[in-house]
């Protein structure tokens, strides 16, 4: 396993390995990008199959986060971690002590909060160990703690904007999305998709959360491995990333991708490929962003209410912006939010 050489490397500022031999804590933290201010990004716990996929994975979401964070006009630059192990087994208090002071040994050049296979609890256990922690919840705020609803929010709001640009339409009323991941972040997707009378599909790896959505919602379930390829008006990845690429472009029927998921294309000639089929993708680090938003504005301290939802509502008119300039050029949406994030990187370096 090499870092310089790795093709996900991208003159990544620092990249940590950690080890706690006594609480059996093996992970890495990724800072892509301080140009902006200190690396921050959510802490992902997940039973990767190798050191390499992992660093590659730390890699990819560190740099998504520093495009995120500067689309998202935070004073933030790009940062994740990720911690290898069963979310569902391998949790243990002395795990998470371990990852705070592995955290707080880089000294605020990266913030940690939620991802996949974290909760607030975990991450109120490395609190204890370091102050450069969010999402865990502020006195005296309406927001704060979990960010999955207000990512969910965020990502609602961004295929409100792909439908008025593909459809010409201001509602969902009568559309049908397949959402791919009901977890935090999916199902709370999936409520705002109910409430404006769209028509749900839903699969998930974890059966217990297709269940909670086709009783509680109304969704119809399907299998894992179809979900992507439905006839549908929309799909949602909310899952893990990569699922669009070369082999599951071709069996896609909808017109728009909007979803939560990180890093859903599998390399930058994907976004290329759906221009040419007619299918508009909405850039996920562009409308999965309400969470980071969220976690700042708890970490900051000074913001409203009012200010953030301010804030998260301005995903709708930044995704039609980079619609309609990925118009306008002819180029891929992917590569016009790339393009957009490295500017405003560069003019604060």
């Amino acid at each position: 396993m090499t870092v310089f050489s790795n093709p996900d490397f991208d003159a990544h500022e620092t990249v940590q390995m950690f080890y706690d031999q006594a609480s059996g804590l093996k992970g890495m933290i990724a800072v892509h990008s301080t140009a902006l201010g200190p690396g921050f990004g959510g802490c992902r716990m997940w039973p990767y199959g190798t050191e390499a996929e992992a660093l590659s994975d730390v890699l990819r979401l560190s740099r998504g986060m520093s495009y995120k964070n500067a689309l998202a006009g935070l004073v933030y630059g790009g940062g994740k971690a990720v911690i290898i192990g069963d979310s569902k087994t391998d949790k243990s208090k002395a795990l998470f002590e371990a990852f705070g002071r592995a955290v707080d040994a880089l000294g605020g050049r990266y913030i940690t909060a939620e991802d996949v296979g974290i909760k607030v609890a975990d991450m109120e256990v490395a609190a204890s160990q370091t102050v450069y922690v969010s999402g865990i919840g502020r006195d005296g705020t309406d927001f704060g703690g979990d960010p999955s609803p207000t990512t969910a929010l965020g990502v609602f709001l961004g295929m409100q904007a792909a439908v008025r640009h593909k459809f010409n339409r201001d509602t969902l009323d009568g559309l049908s999305v397949a959402v791919q991941g009901v977890g935090n972040v999916g199902f709370n997707l999936c409520k705002h998709l109910t409430d404006a009378g769209a028509k749900l599909m839903v699969a998930d790896v974890y059966q217990p959360n297709v269940e909670r959505a086709c009783d509680e919602l109304g969704a119809e379930a399907v299998d894992a491995t179809a979900i992507l390829f439905q006839d549908v008006d929309i799909v949602a990845p909310c899952a893990l990333g990569g699922v669009i690429n070369a082999d599951t472009i071709p069996g896609l029927q909808a017109k728009i991708i909007a979803g939560a998921a990180n890093n859903q294309l599998g390399t930058e000639q994907d976004g290329i490929t759906l221009r040419k089929r007619g299918i508009l993708y909405a850039p996920d680090y562009v409308v999965n962003s309400a969470g980071i938003i969220a976690v700042a504005a708890e970490y900051d301290g000074d913001v409203s209410e009012a200010e953030l939802r301010e804030k998260v509502n301005r995903i709708y008119d930044r995704s039609l912006a980079i619609f309609q300039r990925a118009d306008g050029e002819d180029t891929p949406t992917s590569v016009i939010a790339d393009q957009m994030a490295r500017e405003i990187i560069a003019n604060a370096s």
